[in-house]
């Protein structure tokens, strides 16, 4: 049961707006989930929804800033009623391109707030719903900063890191109720944040050779890429994977 009435199965996408979100919620609408999608960028989210009911997918939408945790449980509230949400997605990042001398306190809570506190309140409210209905799959994307040190950005880097973290802790702590938590691991993806950072950079051209260049084919991923991964994780074949940091980098982390 996830939306009353529907057969499908519920599943709760945050930064749906675009991007990695975008990809993997379209993607999920042609697997037979029904969504509701999480975003603070209200214009696009509502776009989102949109596109999500033109395939077919029964899809709900809550703007929200998940750098308010408070406001996360009440919004959820307000939102899920009755419905039961079978898995879920956690997407939603912010970074800054930062060192450790210029990484403001303001800047690193709002990078941890959003990347990883908002990880575990939406993981602290879910879980014990899915494991009184039975089980629940969760995906929460990491990154290859999980992994790996990154130049520049040193406050994404420590929450990615808490991202792994937590999902095989979760894991430790729920495998055995019938929860399955995963963190995708991506490298570089063309995104629309990648976008941002390039346009930002003094030399866009040689940042992006660059960024490109840290995947051993030379090429970033897309969105698409990605998504196909999380729908796997999601996925009944994806039943033996539990705990796993789930890399998709195209060699990024293997050198």
């Amino acid at each position: 049961m996830s939306y009353p009435g529907s057969s499908k199965k519920l599943v709760l996408v945050s930064g749906a707006a675009n991007g990695i979100g975008f990809a993997t919620a379209k993607k999920l609408a042609t697997t037979g989930h029904d969504l509701l999608v999480v975003d603070n960028d209200h214009e696009q989210l509502s776009k989102t929804v949109e596109d999500l009911r033109a395939l077919g997918a029964e899809t709900q939408s809550v703007a929200l800033d998940l750098s308010d945790s408070e406001g996360i449980i009440s919004a959820l509230d307000k939102a899920i009623g009755n419905a039961h949400v079978d898995q879920l997605v956690n997407n939603a990042g912010v970074g800054f391109a930062r060192t450790l001398e210029t990484t403001s306190l303001a800047e690193w809570n709002l990078t941890l707030s959003v990347n990883l506190t908002a990880l575990f309140v939406m993981c602290k409210y879910f879980v014990p719903k899915m494991v009184a209905a039975g089980g629940g799959e969760i995906v929460n994307v990491a990154s290859a900063a999980s992994i790996v040190g990154l130049k520049n950005r040193v406050a994404y880097c420590a929450s990615k890191a808490g991202v792994a973290g937590l999902t095989r802790a979760v894991c430790a702590d729920h495998a055995a109720e019938g929860i399955r938590i995963n963190a995708i691991v991506p490298g570089t993806v063309d995104t629309p944040w990648i976008a941002r950072i390039l346009d930002d950079a003094p030399d866009p051209s040689a940042t992006r050779k660059m960024m490109e260049s840290r995947q051993l084919d030379g090429q970033m991923g897309t969105p698409e890429e990605v998504a196909h991964g999380i729908a796997f994780l999601l996925s009944p074949e994806g039943r033996f994977v539990n705990g796993s940091l789930f890399v998709m980098d195209a060699g990024f982390t293997a050198v």
